[in-house]
This record gives structure tokens, sequence and C-alpha cells, in this order.
């Protein structure tokens, strides 16, 4: 036996804590993962605030309107010459009458407070006007002949290059090549601004009032928009949400699984994906000109938007029926329930939250669906009064918000796009409102396996 010395390997301290090579390689990679991940969700944020501050910095002056308050006098000479306030005799003095009248006032405005001017005719004056105030005047005085003779205090809308100059919209140097107002005009809004003739205040007619033409931007609302959109949803929803969760129970409850099923399932997924104009054309063929629905009408547009609906809302639906877990039913059939009361007693209601919510999520999608409203004819400026009467509101001409919206951003006036960004706006708000909805009866109504 020798005395052969071993020698030890040196100890390594923290060796079994201590990464190799491939271990750091891995962390370095799940730590640039995770960097990517955060710099996609930066990315995603940042484009969202882009896109709202862009929609808010647009939209946000279609809720401010600007307004001439003057004192008319209402000429008695001129607006009943017999004088016996006969309203047959009051309604054949056409706006031609009254615009005279309001010129005249805003002339003498401007003379009262001590604005010096080079336009001292008061046809000088239509220029700062709406092409809608001489009619705004008339209303009131056909609603109230006992006005007639008196001087009468009117907050009358501002012409749409004067409402856009006080936005800045509108620019000084823009106006050389702008027919319908000069740079006078604009000397004499700054000097009403600081007399108080001319002011901005709160658009509630945007939001209650309906659209107009082309030369009265000003005067357009997206109001009659939002009540069609209102009847096309109640439309959507009675139909889609009985037809959608009925097939969807049978499909996945009780049809058997053969060739002809899986035809069906096929079938909705890929009715699912088909473009939204393909809906309308379909739309107009069927319920227009075979059916002979009446055209814009909210009905047809909720038929239509219904077709489009029901795929999301059934393939929601079977989702929800299908994460139900198999013991329920089990449960249920096991004591002595029959097939449909161990669906409907037991399986439906705890699937009622993924079914509300798959519904309102496609109501929140087709309320902002336009193609196929165009396709039947809801276009804007069809419907310039509130619908009257709840049948009317299905059947009398209308337009949608999304279709108002794009018809706004059509026009070739720089006051409809604002209008347009406006009614983006409103549009959101209702999407939120719904999405959020959605959210709520979600965290209501969960339950948790």
């Amino acid at each position: 036996m020798t005395d052969a010395t071993i020698n030890p390997a040196p100890k390594r301290h923290g060796a079994l804590t201590a990464a190799d090579a491939r271990t750091a390689k891995r962390n370095a990679a799940e730590k640039r993962f995770q960097m990517y991940g955060l710099a996609a969700i930066g990315a995603g944020l940042f484009f969202l605030v882009v896109l709202l501050v862009s929609i808010l910095g647009s939209g946000v002056g279609a809720f401010q309107q600007t307004f001439i308050t003057v004192p008319v006098h209402l000429d008695e000479a001129k607006l009943d010459k017999k004088g016996n306030r006969d309203p047959a005799d009051l309604a054949k003095v056409s706006t031609f009458g009254y615009g005279p009248l309001i010129e005249q006032a805003i002339l003498a405005a401007v003379q009262d407070a001590g604005i010096e001017t080079p336009l001292q005719k008061s046809k000088d004056m239509k220029a700062l006007l709406s092409a809608s105030a001489a009619a705004q005047v008339r209303d009131v005085v056909l609603a109230n002949p006992e006005l007639i003779g008196q001087t009468v205090e009117f907050r009358i809308l501002a012409a749409s290059r004067v409402d856009g100059y006080l936005k800045g919209r509108v620019q000084r140097e823009d106006v050389a090549r702008d027919k319908n107002i000069d740079a006078e005009h604009l000397d004499l809004t700054d000097a009403m601004r600081e007399a108080g003739l001319v002011k901005k205040s709160f658009n509630l007619d945007f939001i209650f009032g309906a659209d107009a033409s082309e030369s009265r931007p000003e005067q357009a609302g997206i109001g009659v928009s939002m009540l069609g959109s209102f009847f096309m949803m109640i439309v959507v929803l009675v139909l889609s949400l009985p037809i959608g969760v009925a097939a969807s129970i049978y499909l996945e409850e009780f049809a058997p699984q053969n060739r002809w099923t899986d035809l069906i399932e096929v079938n909705i997924s890929n009715l699912a994906a088909v473009p939204s104009i393909v809906f309308g054309i379909l739309g107009l063929a069927v319920f227009i000109q075979f059916a002979h629905l009446p055209q814009s009408a909210p009905l047809v547009g909720g038929l239509v938007l219904t077709l489009m609906t029901l795929p999301t809302i059934i393939i929601s639906t079977r989702a929800s029926l299908k994460a139900v877990p198999p013991s329920i039913r089990d449960a249920a059939l096991g004591i002595g329930a029959s097939k449909m009361q161990a669906t409907f007693h037991h399986v439906l209601p705890l699937a009622m939250p993924g079914i509300l919510t798959g519904t309102i999520i496609g109501l929140a999608q087709a309320l902002g669906e336009t193609a196929p409203l165009l396709l039947i004819g809801m276009v804007g400026y069809i419907a310039t009064n509130v619908p009257d009467g709840i049948a009317a509101g299905f059947l009398a001409p209308n337009s949608a918000m999304p279709a108002q919206i794009y018809e706004w951003a059509k026009r070739a006036d720089p006051a409809y796009y604002e209008r347009a960004w406006g009614g983006i706006i409103i549009l959101l708000v209702f999407l939120l409102t719904m999405n959020l909805i959605a959210i709520i009866l979600r965290r209501r109504f969960e339950r948790r396996w």
C-alpha cells in the first residue's frame, strides 16, 4: 500500500444554484421575449392614445356652435299685411321675407355697439348668417303670431365659415379663395365677439337634431340617426337572440352527429367570415326587391343586421354551452330529469353569462356596420324629423349613425368633416357602453368550476 495522495476537486461555492451556459441562454431569451411583449403592449397603447386624441381633437368642436344674438323687429307690414294674424296668411310669407329683417337687425346691433366696419349695408350681413336663420325665425313667428309687431331677441345660427373661423378651422389666408366670406366679415366677427353679439355655446341640436342639406352644415345633427340605430337594434335583439340561442341549443345538445349537422356547422362558421356588404346585397334582393318592404326603413336594416349577427351569436352561445361541465348534465339526468329539463333548467342558466356577452358583442358589431345599410338606402339626409310613433320608427325612412357619419365624411364642407368626428365620438360612447354592460353581466353571473 502506497501513500499516494489524492487531490480532491476544489469545491465550487453555489454550484447547485449557479446557472450553466444553456440555462443562462434560456433565461436571456425569456427576458427578451418579455421585453418584446411589453414593447408590443406599449406600441398598442401608444396608437390607441393617438387614435383617441385624434378623435377627440377633431370631433369635440362639433359639440359647440357659434350663435349670433340680436333683437329682431318683426315688422307687421311685411309679415302680416292684413293684420288679422290668420295662420294661412302668415304661412304665405316665405323665408325670403324674413331674411332682410334679420340682416337689418344685425346691422343695427353692430351700429349700436359702435363697431366700425366697411360693411354698411344690411345685405352685407348675410354672409354671417346660416342659411337656416330665416326659417328659424319664421317657425317661431308661425308658432307665436302674437309676437308680430314686437322686437324679439333671437339666438341665430352663424354661418359655417364664421363658426369655422372661431374654431380655427377656417384661416384668413383661405378666405381669399372663398366666395362665401371675406376678410371684412372676419374682422366684423372678431368685433362682434368682443361686443358679446357672437358667442360659442354647447350645441344640443347636434345630439338631438336631424341631418341638413350641404348648404347648412351648422344645422346638421345626429339625433334622428340615433333613433334609426335604436329601432334597428331592437329588431336585431328581438330576432337574433331567440333564433341564435335556439339554434345553438339544438346543435349542441340535441342534434345527432352526422353529415347534415357537420355541413350546418361549417356553413355557420363560414357565414361569420362573410363580408358585411354581401349581407347588404342579400337584404336588397330579398327584403326590398322580392318582399317589397319599405326601402331605407330601420325594419329592413334590422333584418339585414340580424342575418349578419346570427353566426356570431350562435358560435358564442355554443361555446358557452360547451363550457358547462358534463357533470352538471350527468347529475341532472341521474336524478331523473329529461334531456330538455337538464338543458333548460341546469345547463342554459349556467351558460347565460357567455350567451349575453356574445349577444351584446354581436349587437355592438352590428351597430357599427355601414356597408349593408348603404345598399338598402339608409343614407344621410333621408329623415329630417323625429319619427311620429313606434310604427313610424320601424317603417319610416331613416338613417343610422354609421351611415350618417359616412355621409358627412364625404361632403365637401369642412364643417361636415368636423361633425363626422363628433358622430364617431357618440358612436364610440354607445359601443363602449354596450361592451361595459357585457363585462358587468359576465362578472355578475360568472361561475368558476
